[in-house]
């Protein structure tokens, strides 16, 4: 045995050895504080035979844990997630039943009960001493790294790993752009400052399309093609039903869409691995991803991630006590922002505490630990979400200190996995991006006293109820709850085939963007056939001083955008004339005249009011960070990647749109002599859209 093994070996007993000697400790406080746990016959020991019979229920405990826990989990893997999560503090409880009755002479003895609670002290104990031995232990984790990297190696039949660089892409959910920028001088993202400092990461904005969210920017990443994505929830008349973003069942008919319309399977088709997405991009591994969520049988390995992550148990006690903590954190917070009236501020009670949790710890911890795992195994593309900040943004602000403490635990997260990169069996580039922004803002309702829906009732004389349901937040964590607990991604009023009545309307949200369908006229109505039937509608939608403008079709112009006192401007003129648009950024003509194009646009799209001084929005969902609509930051995300990489767009010309990022990670996956996407134009060109125009599409994204 050579030297440098001797000592890893060495290093790794030396630390065993510590967390049982803790262990034991910890087992002997535990019997003399429960009365219904002890560790001596009924007649009596001595302090050594306690002492050993201490030793040896916690050695048992320790080797019983290593070696059936994870059989355990991977028996379980059927059980949601979360559900996982609750039975792992009686599962151990019975681990720890069952080494005590190993203890010779029945000297081990506690109460089902009572066994949870030592099991779950003990489990903590032993994980937060041996996390602090690492630490105080030079190398300690980077020899673990090697190790965990050699054993890839070894049940991969292979010997070193490929030469050619592979690929991580880190979405950070609804980090813009400028958020970005201010943590990093603010020392909160130090790993990000330190890659821009040092000059090995380039820093580039890039434009969402009108419907700035992650349905369709991601679908737009993974698949490159994001038509027909007017929203993050759209109704279709043809087939009468609603499509949510975040629904399995829908994120899998976009999916199919997606490749239908580009003709090829996705950015990671080769040796890819999808973690914690909305969509697979293609990968043949996936772990937590949503298109695949509502399948049924083996072909199913979207919870897979889960097993990998609690088959350690030391993982599974650390997340749920930082799970109970970040509960207890939420609570804190919000209690504080209620006490000093914060404005603006929304209702975070009920599940919320918990789904943020979920989202902040679960996720986050899972995620990471599946890109870790992809690394060590030397896939050649990985690309995985991390919706921490875009949840905690929605309810607390996209500038607010509760979402600052969540970028602080991204960036290290960041740095744990650039850590990764330097033992990995082949060098990895790391590129991190957003999907969009968030604006801050009131929401419409807490504005003027009623939400778009009792507006679009009002105007169109139907009654207006005095306590109209509160439209819930479309959040990708919502999403990866119900999918862990395997309940339908349905939210209140959002029936699958809606049941309202044929002459009402059916009004929908997406943060800033309204979209208003009558379901009972199977084509999109014009603006001459809405005035027929509600005289009062448009001009009242348009007048209101919460709405920026309306999208219509009208039978004399065309498209058209509507505003304030009268105005009515056609698509084809708003380059001259943009009246309403006028606030809302130079491209945004463009990107309304590409929704416009799509077959499923809604009869009426709304967008709210923006304050371009403030950078201020209304959201029409109980959110006080929005995204999907335009109007400031939300429109604004980031990438982030090595200089190695060409510059994704030439100097002077601007990134825009999701399909557009897609080209750029193309080719760059192809200069790193990654996964191939096949460059046969006639089959897998992404088609274009008709109103996508040529100044849109710089040199480089036509060579990709």
């Amino acid at each position: 045995m050579g030297e440098g093994r001797w000592r890893r070996f060495a290093g790794t007993w030396w630390r065993s050895i510590a967390v049982w000697a803790v262990s034991t400790v910890t087992m002997l406080v535990l019997a003399g504080i429960l009365p219904d746990f002890q560790l001596q016959s009924d007649n009596g020991d001595s302090a050594t035979r306690i002492a050993v019979t201490a030793a040896l229920g916690a050695g048992a405990f320790g080797i019983l844990s290593a070696l059936v826990w994870p059989l355990l989990v991977r028996a379980l893997l059927l059980v949601p997630a979360l559900v996982l999560g609750l039975v792992f503090f009686f599962l151990n409880g019975g681990l720890l039943l069952f080494a005590l009755a190993l203890v010779p002479d029945g000297r081990g003895e506690a109460n089902p009960e009572t066994a949870v609670v030592v099991a779950a002290v003990m489990s903590a104990v032993a994980s937060a001493t041996g996390g602090a031995l690492a630490v105080r232990d030079d190398d300690a984790y980077r020899r673990r790294l090697y190790r965990l990297a050699d054993r890839r190696r070894r049940r991969g039949s292979a010997g070193a790993g490929p030469s050619t660089p592979g690929t991580v892409f880190l979405q950070l959910d609804g980090v813009g752009h400028d958020v970005l920028r201010d943590a990093v001088d603010q020392g909160v993202m130090p790993t990000v400052g330190a890659w821009l400092g040092a000059g090995t990461h380039r820093l580039t904005p890039w434009r969402t399309d009108w419907s700035s969210q992650t349905g369709a920017s991601q679908l737009g990443i993974l698949h490159g093609s994001n038509y027909d994505v007017p929203a993050f929830r759209w109704y279709e008349k043809d087939t009468r039903e609603i499509q949510v973003s975040n629904r399995p069942t829908s994120a899998a008919e976009l999916q199919r869409r997606a490749i239908e319309h580009t003709g090829d399977g996705g950015l990671l088709t080769l040796d890819g691995a999808s973690r914690g997405n909305l969509f697979s991009g293609g990968a043949e591994q996936v772990a937590l991803v949503l298109s695949v969520a509502a399948r049924r049988g083996k072909e199913n390995r979207s919870r897979a991630g889960y097993f990998a992550y609690f088959s350690d148990p030391a993982n599974a006690v650390r997340t749920a006590l930082s799970f109970v903590a970040e509960v207890g954190r939420e609570i804190g917070q919000s209690t504080r922002a209620r006490l000093t009236r914060q404005r603006p501020r929304v209702g975070r009670g009920g599940l919320y505490p918990f789904i943020r949790a979920f989202a902040t710890v679960v996720e986050r911890d899972v995620v990471v630990a599946a890109v870790i795992g992809d690394m060590l195994a030397g896939r050649s593309a990985v690309y995985a979400d991390l919706v921490a900040y875009d949840e905690v943004a929605h309810h607390s602000g996209p500038v607010s200190r509760d979402a600052e403490k969540v970028l602080a635990r991204l960036d290290r997260s960041l740095a744990l996995i650039a850590k990764v990169a330097e033992h990995a069996p082949r060098p990895y580039r790391i590129v991190v991006l957003s999907d969009h922004g968030q604006s801050p803002g009131e929401t419409f309702r807490a504005r003027y006293g009623l939400g778009l829906q009792d507006l679009v009732r009002a105007g169109c004389g139907l009654p207006v109820p005095r306590r109209a349901r509160r439209t819930h937040s479309g959040a990708e964590a919502r999403a990866a709850v119900r999918a862990a607990l395997r309940r339908p991604v349905e939210e209140g009023d959002e029936k699958h085939r809606p049941a309202s009545r044929r002459s009402e309307p059916i009004v929908l949200a997406s943060g800033n963007l309204g979209l208003v369908s009558f379901p009972d006229v199977p084509h999109r109505m014009s603006k001459e056939e809405i005035d027929a039937r509600h005289p009062a509608l448009l001009t009242t939608l348009a007048n209101h001083p919460g709405i920026g403008f309306l999208l219509v079709r009208s039978e004399e112009h065309g498209a058209v955008v509507l505003g304030a006192r009268g105005a009515e401007i056609p698509l084809a003129d708003l380059d001259e004339r943009p009246g309403p648009l006028a606030d809302f950024g130079a491209h945004a003509a463009d990107a309304v005249r590409r929704t416009d194009s799509f077959p499923h646009t809604a009869d009426i799209m709304v967008n709210s009011w923006y304050d371009s001084a403030e950078g201020e929005v209304l959201a029409f969902e109980e959110q006080i960070g929005s995204h999907g609509g335009l109007g400031g930051a939300q429109g604004h995300p980031f990438l982030l990647a090595p200089e190695v990489f060409s510059p994704p767009v030439a100097k002077g010309t601007e990134l825009v749109g999701a399909q557009q990022v897609h080209h750029v990670l193309r080719r760059w996956l192809r200069e790193g002599s990654g996964p191939q996407v096949p460059l046969d134009k006639s089959r897998h060109e992404p088609a274009p859209d008709a109103s996508f125009t040529a100044a849109t599409v710089t040199p480089q994204d036509n060579s990709a």
